[in-house]
């Protein structure tokens, strides 16, 4: 129904996807003296960012509100809201949202800015799980916050958990009283079910501990996976949630700026409000309303049930792959277009590093990411949201020239 093999060229059309040059000058891909070698093009496979055009009703949408050439101050529409209601109740079952609960947002991450300054003080420490989607590390950082850090396990089946003894000695020790928690979590794909939800929730509310639940991935399902809102699982997790949504990720929309947070607790909802209006910085852009509200309509949704399915196949390609390298490691994602590569063994065993591996992979043009920055000491994070035939060219890629014998 949808297209989803052709390559949208964006090279010249401010990509940082595209931008090598940039991304390697910035470490993103690794070591700042990378280059790609002549006769190779780029295949973009490193920042969160899909190589699809996105949705035709959010295309549609656009141009329906350009064709009215003004763009002046404006007011929040009704459809905004009942968009954000009608997607929230038919993709995640969540009922009674209403549009109070609801608050703009320039970008998770600012949203997560605001909600810590409303909850903790300069110098508190706030638990993480990681692998760290490098994000929170830079806010927290940034923002005069120490972090700590719940290491995830894989369990006997490989499967990533949370260590919730692990989490509880943490907070107590720390004193801790806020939480940054994926979901679905990045960089791992992992999509948690609802009684380690619910565990980890219950832990919260032993210890009085305010949640910010990202949950920017929740459209990214694969292979059926099912998305539980942090804030569904008991009328404590509702009221002592923050959670941060975006049609970003999963419209190809981050360019637009545009993310929404939903808060049910009134005393919390003032306090986020009363920074950001502080700040006067957290203010939405016309067209970014009006993509909201193409993407998150029935065409939308069929659209995204597409996406799902072309993604779990790439995924599939992608895992099966990494499978017959020896000394790879990870987890099947469940959720997310991103995959998270240990290769630390396959580096010892070639006695190489990872840097080394790093370069390989970008001299042939694969832009794969440099992954020590979410965690680990030889990872890479390796986005497969790109067309099936660009996919397969840079796994060749990857068999022929660096993941040899």
């Amino acid at each position: 129904m949808f297209d989803f093999t052709s390559i949208i060229d964006r090279v010249g059309k401010d990509s940082i996807a595209y931008d090598a040059a940039s991304a390697i000058a910035r470490g993103s891909l690794g070591p700042t003296d990378m280059q790609v070698d002549e006769g190779f093009d780029f295949i973009p496979m490193w920042i969160a960012d899909m190589s699809f055009a996105t949705a035709p009703s959010v295309i549609r949408a656009l141009h329906e509100r350009v064709d009215h050439p003004c763009f002046g101050y404006f007011e929040y529409l009704r459809a905004y809201y009942e968009s954000i209601i009608s997607w929230q109740q038919h993709r995640n079952g969540v009922n009674g949202l209403k549009p109070e609960h609801i608050g703009y947002e320039n970008g998770v991450l600012g949203g997560a800015a605001s909600a810590l300054d409303a909850l903790c003080s300069r110098g508190d420490k706030v638990l993480v799980h990681s692998p760290t989607y490098i994000g929170f590390t830079h806010v927290l950082e940034g923002a005069g916050y120490e972090i700590v850090q719940s290491p995830l396990v894989r369990d006997a089946e490989g499967v990533w958990r949370m260590d919730f003894e692990d989490m509880e000695r943490k907070i107590e020790e720390g004193r801790i009283h806020a939480a940054i928690f994926c979901s679905p979590h990045n960089p791992t794909g992992r999509v948690w079910e609802r009684w380690e939800i619910e565990r980890a929730m219950e832990l919260f509310r032993a210890h009085d501990v305010y949640v910010i639940s990202d949950e920017i991935w929740s459209d990214i399902l694969l292979n059926g996976n099912k998305h539980i809102p942090t804030q569904s699982v008991s009328e404590d997790a509702r009221m002592r949630t923050v959670a941060l949504y975006a049609p970003s990720k999963t419209f190809s929309l981050a360019g637009l700026i545009g993310s929404y947070r939903v808060v049910y607790n009134p005393w919390l909802r003032d306090r986020i409000d009363s920074v950001e209006r502080a700040s006067f910085y957290n203010d939405q852009n016309v067209l970014s309303m009006h993509a909201l509200i193409g993407a998150y309509g029935s065409e939308g949704e069929a659209w995204v049930d597409e996406l799902n399915g072309v993604l779990s196949e790439n995924m599939r390609l992608a895992c099966e792959f990494f499978e017959g390298v020896p000394g790879a490691a990870f987890a099947r994602p469940q959720g997310t277009y991103m995959l998270f590569l240990d290769c630390a063994q396959w580096c010892a065993t070639h006695e190489t590093s990872i840097e080394d591996l790093l370069r390989a992979g970008v001299r042939v043009g694969v832009l794969w990411q440099d992954g020590r920055a979410f965690g680990g000491e030889a990872t890479i994070r390796l986005n497969v949201a790109l067309p099936e035939a660009r996919l397969r060219e840079a796994l060749e890629r990857l068999r022929t020239y660096v993941f040899t014998a």
